[in-house]
This record gives structure tokens, sequence and C-alpha cells, in this order.
């Protein structure tokens, strides 16, 4: 008999909207690899700036991206992307990669070199004998995963996910940051068609995972 099928389950929402959370707890709850898209975009920015390569500066831009190589490692059930086989560190929560990273994020080649990448995740999870991998993301229902087994989008407040931040100790502009991301010409953030909407403003993180395992479940033997 043949392995059975992985699921794939696609996450995308804005800043603080509580992908990440979600998508740890749902990947723990079904022995799912957890697959943070949105590191990799900050970790690529972090490296760009310490190569000195402004995302404004098209050709050098142009010129860096093909010797960036990378591969996977697992840190429990999550995904670890690296760089010329580096991990990136706590850099890429700082100010510095938060101002920078949706810039980096609308660049057409950015997301070209990335693509094929997230999608070998999927490699990467039945390699390691997971049931699938939930990945989280801005465009992970609409370009990464179109035909995923769940296309999920979270969304809540704007002033619930600034509150969400600060309550991280984090100071990030979420109303920029999705202002940026949904305005690209490339790959936007968007809620996918026959996506599942979820707000989960007044929701808590224990009722967003249940809502969402709750049609999951089923899916699994």
């Amino acid at each position: 008999m043949g392995s059975s099928p992985l699921i794939i389950v696609a996450i995308d929402g804005g800043a603080a909207s509580g992908k990440s959370s979600t998508s740890r707890l749902l990947a723990d709850r079904f022995n799912l690899l957890h697959v943070d898209t949105g590191s990799f975009y900050r970790h690529i920015t972090a490296e760009l700036l310490r190569r000195g390569v402004p995302h404004a500066d098209r050709p050098a831009l142009l010129a860096a991206l093909p010797g960036l190589k990378f591969s996977t490692r697992l840190e429990g059930r999550s995904a670890r992307m690296l760089v010329d086989g580096q991990a990136a560190g706590d850099e890429i929560r700082d100010q510095r990669v938060n101002d920078h990273v949706s810039h980096y994020a609308a660049v057409p080649e950015v997301r070209q070199v990335l693509l094929g990448y997230q999608r070998g995740q999927t490699e990467v999870a039945r390699q390691h004998g997971f049931r699938g991998l939930v990945m989280e993301g801005r465009d992970i229902g609409s370009v990464i995963f179109p035909d995923a087994d769940f296309r999920f989008f979270l969304h809540a407040d704007p002033a619930e996910r600034a509150k969400r931040r600060a309550a991280e100790g984090r100071q990030d502009s979420v109303a920029e940051r999705d202002r940026l991301d949904s305005s690209r010409k490339t790959s936007p953030l968007v809620v996918p068609a026959g996506a599942i909407d979820v707000d989960s403003t007044f929701l808590t993180l224990e009722q967003v995972v249940d809502k969402l395992a709750a049609l999951i479940a089923p899916k699994l033997p």
C-alpha cells in the first residue's frame, strides 16, 4: 500500500492576525510540519541588509539573489530556513528588519526565488514522517498552494493587532505593513477566492485553533 497523501493547510493574514500561534498549535495537534514563510522573508531581508544590498538598487539585488543558497533544518515541528548553511538569529525580529521586510518582499524576483523552496517543504514534511504541513504567510492560499486542502485567512481589528504586537514588546506598524503587502503588484496580500475567512478579534487563541481543527480533523485518517 502507498503512503497516505499529505494534507496541506494554508493560513494567510496580516501582521499580528494570529497566524503563527495558530499554525504552531495546529502542527502540534495533527503532527504537521509548521512553515513560517514570514521568517523566510525576514531572513532574506536581514541577509541582504548585512551585505549592503538595498531593495531599491535593482541591479545589485538581482546580482545578489542567485548567490543565496537555501536549505532546511527542523526545530521540533518547525522548518527553519538556512541561507548558505546559516540560521538567522534574533535580528530578523528587530526594528530594522521590520522597517524593510515589506519592501524586499515586494520585489518580484525575491518572491520568485523563494517560490520553489516554499513548495519544496512538502517533500521535507514527507521525508520526516509528518502527516502534512501547515504553512503561514501572505500568499500561501493564493499563490504557493492555491489547491491546498484547506485555505484560511485570519484577520482582526487593527487596534487589537497593534495591542498584540505591543504585548509582545514589538514596535510594528501593522496597518503600514498591511498597506504595503496589500498594494504590491506581485502576490499581494488578499483573501484567496474560496478561502475560509476567520475574524479573531474577539476569539481566544484556543477558540481559533478549535475552529480550524474541527474542519481539518475529518480529512485526516
